[in-house]
């Protein structure tokens, strides 16, 4: 009897140990898997978020820009760029911002249809703390003369 308990006892324990050695094993998969998905966050600073192109005509093509600078200690990645709308096309630099350079954001805005008051947003998202940040531009369309 006392070696049956014996027995089981050094089986529960050998069995203990290969959990323990399994949950080592998976937090070390998690931590190498989250330190190889998540980038490493920068902070930026927008120059100037916000553009004003005035009035066009109906028809006409404007190019927006909008200037920043990593003032981080790692790389701004830029990952995309969408427009609030198809009138908009906006465009990224493909290639990652060295602490302490600058770079631009810019969008082509085709005003053709939009007579009147125009204010179009783009979502830009980067390895920033807030992540996502809105640009916005404005002005006014006037009718075809």
């Amino acid at each position: 009897m006392k070696q049956l308990i014996l027995l089981s006892s050094f089986i529960a324990f050998l069995a203990a140990c290969g959990n323990a050695d399994k949950q080592t094993a998976d937090a070390a998969v998690a931590s190498a898997e989250q330190t190889v998905t998540q980038p490493e966050v920068t902070t930026v600073q927008w120059l100037d978020s916000v553009q004003n192109f005035g009035k066009v005509t109906d028809g006409e093509k404007v190019m927006i820009t909008f200037h920043f600078k990593n003032t981080g200690d790692k790389p701004l990645i830029i990952s995309n760029v969408q427009a609030s709308c198809g009138c908009t096309v906006p465009s990224k630099p493909e290639a990652p911002i060295a602490p302490g350079a600058e770079g631009k954001i810019t969008a082509e805005f085709n005003s053709e249809g939009r007579v009147g008051k125009a204010s179009k947003n783009i979502t830009v998202s980067a390895n920033t703390k807030e992540g996502v940040v809105n640009l916005l531009f404005e002005g006014e369309v006037l009718p075809k003369k």
